[in-house]
């Protein structure tokens, strides 16, 4: 964001326009510390309600890959998605999103968290239990960004641990998740800016050859409510990170696929 662009080029949508009061574009990052805004818009929460307030919270896991796979696409996705949610819709939502663990204390002070690249993530039997209790106690997961059936299975594995009785089933497209705030007409691909640029002209938007179809799958509890959301084969962070990079980019998957799919899921577990 250290470079604002046309109006033009920032308003995510038709659909978005009606909501949207201004256009920030995110520029690529460098280096950077979590608390540097690298130029995303701040804002002050409501000085009467500091707390009341919707804070993206991503998880720190660990990943039996030796690389930091939980902080792909951090801080800027979390920045420029908070950014957006606050921008777009009535949500009150804290400017500084957060790192959690599992088995954080403050853990259950948040009602959605998001997981990315779990296709090599290990959990401890600390996590499994915490995370067991979240859900069913009301918490909502949502996960992204990984690829292929390897990476499928070792977070199967990972969830049937969590829940050994209960079978990650893939959502239909008339699920309300899809239609709550944007009415998506397709379960969205969303490719890394990579992937989309290198694939533009024969319109490839998978990773890899056993990655083509997109899933978005579920988890419920007993009495049918959604706990878990889980994205396959597709990436919302590099839409949400890598918005300002590539106006093409920007106006196929962040504008239209990223953006809308992301704030319909957080909707949906904020009212469900």
């Amino acid at each position: 964001m250290r470079r604002p662009q046309t109006t033009a080029a920032l308003l995510l949508s038709a659909a978005l326009l009606a909501t949207a009061a201004v256009g920030v574009c995110v520029a690529q990052r460098g280096p950077a510390t979590p608390l540097d805004r690298n130029g995303v818009p701040d804002w002050d929460p409501n000085p009467r309600f500091p707390h009341d307030v919707f804070t993206f919270a991503r998880i720190r896991y660990n990943s039996h890959s030796g690389w930091r796979r939980w902080a792909t696409d951090y801080p800027d996705a979390d920045l420029n998605f908070s950014y957006r949610l606050q921008q777009l819709t009535s949500l009150k939502v804290n400017p500084q999103p957060v790192v959690l663990e599992l088995t954080d204390d403050t853990l259950f002070d948040h009602p959605f968290i998001y997981l990315i690249e779990p296709g090599t993530l290990e959990f401890s039997e600390a996590e499994v239990a915490a995370l067991r209790k979240y859900l069913l106690n009301g918490g909502f997961l949502m996960v992204d960004d990984f690829w292929g059936e390897a990476e499928w299975d070792n977070f199967h594995r990972e969830i049937r641990r969590v829940f050994p009785d209960r079978e990650p089933t893939e959502l239909p497209l008339d699920h309300p998740i899809f239609h709550c705030v944007y009415d998506l007409k397709e379960k969205p691909q969303i490719p890394s800016i990579g992937v989309a640029q290198y694939g533009r002209s024969e319109g490839i938007t998978w990773e890899r050859e056993d990655a083509k179809t997109v899933h978005y799958k579920g988890l419920f509890d007993d009495k049918g409510r959604l706990m878990a959301f889980i994205g396959h084969n597709t990436d919302l962070g590099d839409g949400w990170e890598r918005e300002g990079e590539d106006p093409w980019y920007f106006r196929e998957f962040s504008e239209k696929k990223a953006y809308p799919l992301g704030i319909n899921v957080v909707f949906y577990a904020m009212t469900h």
